[in-house]
């Protein structure tokens, strides 16, 4: 049964001989690795106007620049992260850059803030797409939470079933989205150029009060906000190896084409916010004012609604790329579970992505979906990351002083600056709003990946092989133990079993009911195979505690001996009849691998039909 559900869940398991085949084109490549960057555009402008909307009237005017310096950030971040592409095909993106040029403290810490940004990334995301569904249909509301976490499941589902199934799934969403903002922006331009009435979202001659002044580090404020619109950028320098030969040329291929998108639809919603007079507003999106304003609530509105929704909840994507890949990094240079190196059946990080989703979902709940909530955490984790690895590319080109070195260093050591004076504002305007708390989650991290490789250290230390250890070979004495609650045929095989580990073999039998105990006491004689039986009793009725107790002394009398304890169990033929049986074995086997020094085993007795 189970083996059924899984298969319909993710499909035929692929073997490893395929990885190959599993890559991507570029076609495939662009929708996986930028929806959330491209995606972001539905978000990014509008906490930008939400800063600067205190100021009044003069905040669209402001946001025009806002938005030139975002994109020029873009412009320098890209060029940055294409060198990094050809420089390290193998991926890794800013953990690898970061480690090999800056050293390995430094490395952990883009790591740790790239996995938080990642978990952050399926939060927002998700989180604004359904924002973008509620704009249309107000009635959903109440089920925000609700709807983020299915949301989830179904991104993290689709991630699970193989790289091929989850690229064909957020191509239509990801094309749609981009089209149909490339035709609302051309309208409204058109609109604006040609003349023609404009339906203005507030009114020319409304008077929008004052309630701040403009100074510097409201503008910063600002530049900060909007520069999430930059978030997922480096997840195709991570994701390398995903594309098909020759890699490195593909991935930077995306990554420019990834960058004239986001690049367009940043300063063509920027331009449009500040023509139509657009405003954030607690109920609707920017994107849904302005669609609304420029087409009216027809079809054609509708399918930009429904396609940010779908591409913002898809977005979360391109973050179950990243995480596992960079997880299984961290992993292989023991900083992380091992787990999360095993590749699964649809040659995935299965462990990576299932991890992310739990992790995001809890976020949601803990916030209730709200997006504004959320967007305080968001965005420090990536420029942290944006900095160390151009300060790293910046290093590494002084160092090989290849063609052209000078100014490529100078490109990635002004996008290192730019990119530290962003993450610097992002944490100190918005550390009291929760920006604290990425920052903190960041620092818990790099303390857990260095108590990981200390326990992998200190553990590869004490197994390893070396000339002493076969100095002294000691004699390998046991005592069998088996545990039992009856005498019938699902015993024998155990009591079988156990007289060949040790002559020094008994049965253990706790007492809850005298009379059950005469019986039992009777039968053993005749069917216990010469096995001795010891009865302990046991006045509270508890079967794990006298057993616990009885190894103990066992091991106090025998200390150079191997106690065995053997559980019988008998298997019934259907899953169900075993919910009609007692399941104190299964507590048994987890109260035993805890005990130090204790080998357990399990013998089964199978139920003919």
């Amino acid at each position: 049964m189970f083996s059924i559900i899984r298969r319909m869940l993710f499909g035929r398991p692929l073997a490893s001989a395929r990885q190959s085949q599993e890559r991507l084109s570029n076609f495939l490549a662009l929708p996986v690795f930028s929806s959330d960057a491209v995606s972001s555009v539905a978000y990014g402008p509008e906490e930008m106007l939400l800063a600067l909307m205190v100021a009044g009237a003069i905040a669209w005017t402001v946001s025009l620049y806002v938005g030139g310096a975002i994109a020029l950030l873009i412009v320098i971040v890209t060029i940055s992260y294409r060198q990094t592409i050809f420089a390290y095909p193998q991926g890794g993106g800013s953990y690898t850059v970061a480690t090999e040029n800056l050293g390995r403290n430094y490395g952990l810490v883009a790591a740790a803030a790239l996995l938080t940004d990642y978990v952050l990334t399926v939060a927002v995301s998700i989180a604004s797409g359904v924002f973008a569904f509620i704009s249309a249909y107000p009635q959903w509301a109440e089920y925000r939470t609700e709807i983020c976490v299915v949301c989830i499941f179904i991104v993290a589902l689709a991630n699970l079933r193989g790289l091929r199934d989850s690229g064909a799934l957020f191509v239509g969403p990801m094309y749609l989205f981009t089209g149909s903002l490339f035709v609302m922006c051309a309208v409204g331009i058109y609109k604006v150029v040609t003349g023609a009435p404009l339906n203005y979202v507030n009114p020319p001659t409304e008077q929008i009060p004052i309630a701040h002044s403009l100074g510097m580090l409201l503008i910063l404020r600002a530049f900060s906000n909007g520069c999430s619109a930059m978030t997922g950028i480096e997840s195709v320098a991570v994701g390398v190896p995903a594309f098909k030969p020759p890699e490195s040329r593909n991935a930077a291929a995306v990554m420019s084409m990834m960058a004239v998108i986001l690049i367009s639809l940043v300063l063509g919603i920027t331009f449009l916010a500040r023509t139509y007079r657009v405003f954030p507003s607690a109920d609707e999106t920017v994107i849904s004012q302005m669609a609304r304003s420029i087409l009216g609530r027809g079809t054609f509105y509708l399918v930009i609604q429904i396609s940010t929704f779908l591409v913002l909840v898809l977005a979360a994507n391109t973050a179950f790329q990243g995480f596992p890949r960079l997880a299984s990094m961290l992993a292989r240079d023991r900083y992380a579970p091992r787990q999360l190196t095993n590749i699964g059946d649809k040659l995935v990080f299965s462990n990576g992505i299932v991890l992310l989703a739990a992790v995001a979902a809890g976020l949601l709940i803990k916030f209730h979906g709200d997006v504004h909530s959320l967007i305080p955490l968001y965005a420090i984790g990536v420029f942290i990351s944006f900095t160390l690895s151009q300060t790293g590319m910046g290093f590494r080109q002084l160092r090989m002083k290849h063609k052209g070195w000078q100014l490529h260093s100078g490109i990635s050591f002004a996008g290192a600056t730019i990119t530290c004076l962003v993450a610097i504002v992002i944490g100190v305007t918005k550390f009291v709003e929760g920006a604290y708390i990425a920052l903190a989650l960041i620092a818990v991290l790099i303390y857990v990946f260095h108590k990981i490789h200390q326990h992998y250290v200190t553990l590869g230390n004490q197994l390893r092989l070396t000339p002493e250890t076969f100095e002294e070979p000691q004699e390998v004495r046991s005592t069998a133990i088996v545990l039992t609650s009856s005498i019938h045929k699902g015993i024998l095989p155990a009591l079988e079993y156990a007289r060949t580990l040790s002559h020094d073999c008994r049965a253990l039998f706790i007492e809850i009911d005298p009379i059950e105990t005469a019986m039992i006491r009777e039968r053993w004689d005749k069917y216990g195979l010469g096995v001795p039986l010891v009865i302990l009793e046991s006045p509270y009725r508890s079967m794990i505690g006298p057993i616990l107790a009885y190894l103990r002394e066992v091991k106090k009398e025998r200390p150079n001996h191997v106690v065995t304890v053997v559980l019988p169990e008998f298997v019934p033929r259907k899953w169900w009849h075993k919910l009609l049986h007692n399941q104190s074995g299964l507590f048994l086997k987890i109260a035993l691998m805890m005990q130090h020094d204790i080998v357990f085993t399990n013998v089964r007795y199978y139920i003919e039909r």
